[in-house]
């Protein structure tokens, strides 16, 4: 018997050098870099968008079927007609009245905004997209009355900062730009166990339908969609451009999707002091602050309440957001975790420590992000004497003296090591009060504005 679901009616390119935080760091801190240039010994960064020169390939006009493949982080297909999925042979069949005088068109697709990493694509399962008679429905187990967004949450998925990068935020920027307004169901490929439980909230925000998993419980049940749109498309890391999406959503717009999945009816209770989350990082991860608990006094001392919070694999999402939705600024070494920065209230501060030779890495991480999010964001760039890396070069070492020039084009894993893992840092607490106390300025202000 069929069952009826009703419903209502790197564009950016990423020219590569590796850096990827896989092997040196926790789960929840695994990230690449890419798309750097030297000019007159200072580093830059180039995340615009960049098309390769493959023109986009479009079907002819009697098919239904199309995929652009012109952007070096993604490709996005669209199949614009009723179509059946078949989860046990990854195949999505568009249901062709004309198939019998045509032949049937046949493309392939791994659902993953990290298309040009080869390193990591053929984990992701790929799917085939063709064409059937169009008497198919009679094999759908499942149809529904509305599109279909099919994507992986393979690949990186399992460092938050990933979850975020190539997930929800490239999800909601394809959601905006092809369906506006509309309800459509999400169907997710690789799916590892843990990740439906943690995100369900999110997920249930994008769409009301229940999400389709494409795992070995539901292999045997198809499901017919009215289209399906298969792969995910990406502005970048923790971008959003208003401009390149016709309702000209932004970041900020993403934040508010957040506070509606995880705290709908959260109501902040007016403190006396601003509350300063302080993420720690802990084990032999690297960037760890080695005196954190004179820093934490440092801090209460200036006039914050502090908060350590220690992310870890079994952190409530609710409960995260809840907590750093409530504060007035968060600090913490760069890593992962600031991907959390997408919780704060707009307004509210932000305070990246920087360590030495990642200054480059900072700015696209969570700068630029931070400020999208109309945060009042200040760094603090860690100097030689407070990097552990002293106690193993000399002053004189192009490591400490000149990163730029030591880590080159050849961005290797030996060069990644001494500056992700083999790093952590002792803040001087007198130079780095001065900084903490234009942030406390900042986050009395914002609490005295918004509570």
């Amino acid at each position: 018997m069929v069952r009826k679901t009703t419903s209502k009616s790197y564009s950016v390119a990423l020219v590569i050098v590796m850096v990827i935080y896989v092997a040196f760091s926790s789960v929840f801190d695994r990230q690449l870099f890419r798309s750097l240039s030297f000019s007159q010994g200072t580093l830059q960064q180039r995340w615009e968008s960049r098309r390769t020169k493959q023109n986009p390939k479009v079907m002819a006009a009697s098919a239904k079927i199309t995929c652009d493949r012109s952007h070096t982080s993604y490709d996005l297909c669209s199949i614009n007609g009723s179509c059946i999925l078949n989860p046990k042979t990854g195949t999505l069949t568009l249901m062709d009245r004309t198939l019998t005088t045509s032949a049937p068109l046949v493309e392939k697709i791994r659902p993953y905004p990290r298309k040009s990493e080869n390193w990591i694509m053929p984990r992701i399962r790929e799917l085939k997209l063709t064409s059937g008679p169009s008497d198919l429905t009679r094999s759908c187990d499942i149809t529904h009355d509305s599109p279909a967004i099919v994507f992986s949450a393979g690949g990186y998925t399992g460092s938050i900062y990933h979850d975020f990068i190539d997930g929800f935020i490239p999800l909601f920027i394809t959601a905006n730009s092809v369906y506006p307004d509309r309800d459509f169901i999400l169907v997710v490929v690789n799916p590892k166990e843990w990740w439906m439980p943690k995100y369900i909230d999110i997920l249930g925000t994008f769409s009301k339908h229940k999400t389709i998993l494409l795992d070995k419980e539901n292999a045997s049940i198809t499901h017919c969609f009215t289209s399906a749109t298969v792969g995910l498309i990406s502005h970048g890391p923790m971008t959003i451009d208003p401009t390149q999406i016709p309702n000209s959503k932004s970041l900020v717009d993403f934040h508010n999707l957040l506070d509606k999945a995880l705290n709908p009816n959260l109501s902040i209770i007016k403190i006396n002091k601003p509350r300063l989350i302080l993420v720690r990082r802990y084990g032999n991860i690297g960037r760890v602050i080695l005196n954190e608990e004179e820093i934490r006094e440092m801090l209460e001392d200036v006039g914050f309440e502090v908060i350590t919070f220690r992310p870890s694999k079994t952190t409530s999402l609710r409960e995260a957001y809840k907590l750093i939705k409530s504060s007035h600024g968060m600090i913490g070494v760069h890593g992962a975790a600031l991907t959390q920065l997408l919780f704060l209230r707009p307004g509210s501060v932000l305070v990246q420590i920087v360590p030495v030779g990642l200054g480059w890495v900072s700015k696209t991480c969570f700068e630029t992000p931070a400020k999208a999010m109309k945060l009042d964001y200040t760094e603090y760039r860690v100097n030689v004497e407070e990097s552990s890396l002293i106690e193993k070069y000399s002053r004189d070492d192009l490591v400490l003296k000149d990163p730029i020039a030591y880590r080159g084009m050849d961005w290797n894993v030996t060069k990644m090591k001494v500056y992700l893992k083999d790093q952590d840092v002792r803040l001087d607490v007198n130079r780095f009060r001065k900084h903490m106390n234009e942030a406390y300025k900042k986050a009395k202000s914002f609490m005295d504005l918004n509570g």
